[in-house]
């Protein structure tokens, strides 16, 4: 029979845990409020010549890029018939990076499992790139424009590049799922692993770092991001 003694005991470290996991949570969104904020600012005196864009989903920053132009033609690789459509008829290609078991298994909230969450936290499963093509984009809130020069966009081409997967011949990874969230998408294996400190939104921010734009020191959201575009 458990004595009062014991079970004051029990609620002490009960009570302790929690705050102390709550103070964690509250010193985890400051840091990433505070360090969004701080700008990493674009590099100077570079020419406007591609364009790029940013585009959230709300929680989730994609990277997009012209599918084709004299420096890559990404549907070499990235292949419109991996996707539902087979539609060849677009104009840009969006690259998200993220926790592979989130992409595969979560295709809305309510479908969210805590083992997913859990493995994803920690970095306890594995990454994939999720490519989306798109005829045309609508700037505003959620998607931004920004012109970046040739040999910026060499380095953003490496950057996203590096993050694929490829087997023995330098051939991407296509990961064959009936998981797409439309007709005109499909998964790349990637390397890295998703947790609380590299997101999907981190992955995204360093690629503009990459490629020498306005950026958040650090973000593990998509607010981070497009603070530095849209609040200035």
């Amino acid at each position: 029979m458990i004595t009062l003694k014991i079970a004051i005991r029990i609620l002490k470290i009960t009570g302790l845990t929690i705050l102390a996991l709550v103070c964690l949570i509250g010193v985890y969104l400051l840091s990433a409020y505070v360090l969004s904020r701080i700008s990493v600012d674009r590099e100077s005196q570079t020419q406007d010549d591609i364009p790029i864009y940013i585009l959230t989903n709300g929680v989730h920053t994609d990277l997009v890029l012209p599918i084709k132009n004299e420096q890559i033609d990404w549907s070499k690789e990235v292949k419109f018939a991996n996707t539902v459509s087979k539609d060849s008829l677009f104009e840009y290609v969006a690259f998200g990076w993220g926790d592979k078991g989130f992409y595969l298994e979560t295709p809305t909230w309510a479908d969210l499992k805590a083992s997913v969450a859990f493995k994803a936290a920690f970095a306890l499963s594995t990454s994939a790139i999720h490519a989306t093509f798109y005829k045309s984009l609508r700037e505003g809130s959620d998607c931004v424009k920004i012109n970046i020069s040739r040999e910026q966009y060499s380095r953003l081409v490496k950057y996203i590049q590096d993050s694929f997967i490829t087997d023995a011949q330098g051939h991407l990874m296509y990961i064959q799922t009936n998981a797409n969230y439309g007709k005109e998408d499909a998964f790349y294996e990637a390397k890295g692993r998703y947790n609380i400190f590299h997101t999907c939104n981190t992955w995204a921010n360093n690629g503009l770092k990459s490629c020498g734009q306005k950026a958040s020191l650090w973000t593990p959201f998509d607010t981070g991001i497009f603070y530095q575009y849209t609040s200035k």
